[in-house]
Formats: structure tokens, C-alpha cells, sequence
């Protein structure tokens, strides 16, 4: 089996019987593109540890971070280990070896003030409809902590729980489904996206936010709404999707100090992933500090 033919045997295998998602199968797909391009002519079975910790430090070399070789290192891990249970490599030779550490980044939140003015000032769109639609899906990112994918893929029965219960299911990464509450803004929002939502959405749709052609709605066309809302607001930087789920866990974790409700509603499979949230925190909690003691301030 040639190497190409392994990669695309391996990458078939993920996506059919493994059900990995699309998102994923592609991060492979590029992950051992990589790992192709770096052994050149070199057999896969002849490649040893030494091959692998050269491969590491060229890509380092070439600015990949720390984060990025972990996930890059884990697919090859990965195809190694299944070439070796088809008897075609004998050793994996990616076994112990650990990336390069990258200092950690904080992720990065709006201010309760400038989600506010992001959230406001939807009424002088051009198009009702769509105006009426992208304040359902921005109060609802914000409310609910949702991720891009998963709002995207809502149907809309979410209207009717959301409406009725104060809360929606949503499927997250690797198929697992969580209940998350919808606040008061988001509810009415999306009962106003409901009353118009017909007007846009084609016959037998069953997608809860739609595109101008009807269909359900592409993640890129969200983001794209989301920068041009961002810049209609008139905030200083770049607003993205994921942004307004940091700043739902910021908000919520300084309200309330309950690291593990956050983890629940933001479906974190480790509580280490939600953690991050309280360095944010306290960032904003020097920031206040730094303004307001006497003896803070330098001179």
C-alpha cells in the first residue's frame, strides 16, 4: 500500500466507521498531508523516532505553536498505530514524543458594556427579516454559551422548548447533547425571529437559521454577519463567533463564582478547560483593582 493510499484508507475509515465529523476527518487530512510532505521519498515503515523529532522541529521552525504540533503529533500517533495493527509498520514511531510547550492564551472576552452595544442597534437593517434573524443568533450565542457549529446545526423545535422550558438542546463535539437555559432577551428574540422566520426559509427546512437561499445557515455567513454587526457597533476589534462564548462563561463565572454550572453549560468534557475562565476573571479583577487603589497606581 502506498503511503497517499494509507492516508486515504486510514481517513475513510475515520469518517465511515469511527463517525469522526467532517471538521475532524479534514484536520487529519491535513495533519498527515504534512507528515507525507516531510518523509519525501522515504517509506513509512523505514521512519523512526529520530525522522519524527526532525519533522517536529522543522514545523516548529516554520511557526507552528506548540498546540498545534500536539494535534498534529496525536493524528500521526494515530495513523501509526492503526498501520501497525494492519501489520504494515512494526513500531510506531511517534511513541514518546512530546511537543514543544507554548505559553498558554487567554481567550478572549467582551466587556458586559460592549456586549451590550454589539446586542443593540439591529432595527435600521436594510432587511428586517435578516436583521430580526441575526439578533436571534447573537443573543442566543451569548446567552447560552453556544459554539458556532452548534447553533448552526439547531433545528427549529428550538424555538418551541426555548419558548415553552427556558432552554434548548444542543449537540456538541463528539455527539454528545446538553441542555443549556436561553435568557429573557434570547427568548424574545427568537420569538421574533420565529413570527419572520417563514419569509426566509424554504419549504420543509428544518433549520432554525437560514440563509438568504432558504437552506440551513453556513457558519461562514455567520461570522460574517457577526463582523459586520461588530463594526456597526463601533468595538475597537475583531468579533468572532467563539467570542461571545468566552464572554457568556467570563460574565457568568464573575456573577456567580460557579466554575462547575459554567462547565455544565458550556459542555466541557474536563473542568481544566473551564478553569481558563478564572485567570480571565481575575485579569479583570487586577484591571479594577489597578484603577481604583491609591497605591496602585504607579507614578
Amino acid at each position: 500500500m502506498s503511503a497517499a493510499a494509507a492516508v486515504e484508507s486510514y481517513l475513510a475509515e475515520l469518517a465511515d466507521q469511527r463517525r469522526q465529523s467532517p471538521h475532524t476527518v479534514s484536520n487529519y487530512r491535513r495533519d498527515l498531508g504534512k507528515l507525507l510532505a516531510l518523509a519525501g521519498d522515504l517509506q513509512l515503515a523505514s521512519l523512526t523516532v529520530h525522522h519524527i523529532r526532525r519533522f517536529v522541529a522543522t514545523l516548529h521552525s516554520q511557526g507552528l505553536t506548540g498546540r498545534s504540533l500536539a494535534r498534529t503529533l496525536s493524528a500521526w500517533r494515530g495513523f501509526f498505530g492503526w498501520l501497525g495493527r494492519l501489520g504494515e509498520v512494526s513500531a510506531n514511531p511517534c511513541e514518546g514524543i512530546k511537543a514543544p510547550k507554548s505559553p498558554k492564551r487567554l481567550p478572549s472576552a467582551l466587556s458586559v458594556d460592549e456586549t451590550a452595544r454589539l446586542l443593540t442597534g439591529f432595527d435600521d437593517d436594510d432587511d428586517p427579516v435578516i436583521a430580526a434573524r441575526d439578533r436571534a443568533m447573537f443573543e442566543l450565542f451569548y446567552s447560552s454559551g453556544l459554539r458556532l457549529a452548534e447553533l448552526v446545526g439547531l433545528d427549529g423545535d428550538a424555538l418551541i422548548t426555548a419558548r415553552d422550558d427556558g432552554e434548548i438542546r444542543v449537540t456538541g463535539k463528539r455527539g454528545k447533547t446538553r441542555l443549556v437555559p436561553v435568557g429573557r432577551a434570547a427568548r424574545a428574540a427568537l420569538a421574533a425571529w420565529g413570527a419572520s422566520r417563514g419569509e426566509l426559509a424554504a419549504m420543509g427546512e428544518p433549520a432554525l437559521f437560514v440563509g438568504r437561499r432558504g437552506g440551513r445557515i453556513n457558519p461562514r455567513v455567520v461570522e460574517a454577519r457577526l463582523t459586520r454587526q461588530a463594526i456597526r457597533a463601533g468595538l475597537p476589534r475583531h468579533v468572532h463567533p467563539h467570542m461571545l462564548r468566552h464572554s457568556f462563561a467570563s460574565h457568568v463565572l464573575q456573577s456567580s463564582g460557579d466554575l462547575r454550572a459554567v462547565q455544565e453549560m458550556l459542555g466541557h468534557a474536563s473542568i481544566a478547560s473551564t478553569q481558563v475562565y478564572t485567570h480571565l476573571d481575575f485579569q479583570h479583577l487586577a484591571k479594577v483593582y489597578d484603577a481604583a487603589h491609591p497605591r496602585a497606581k504607579r507614578g
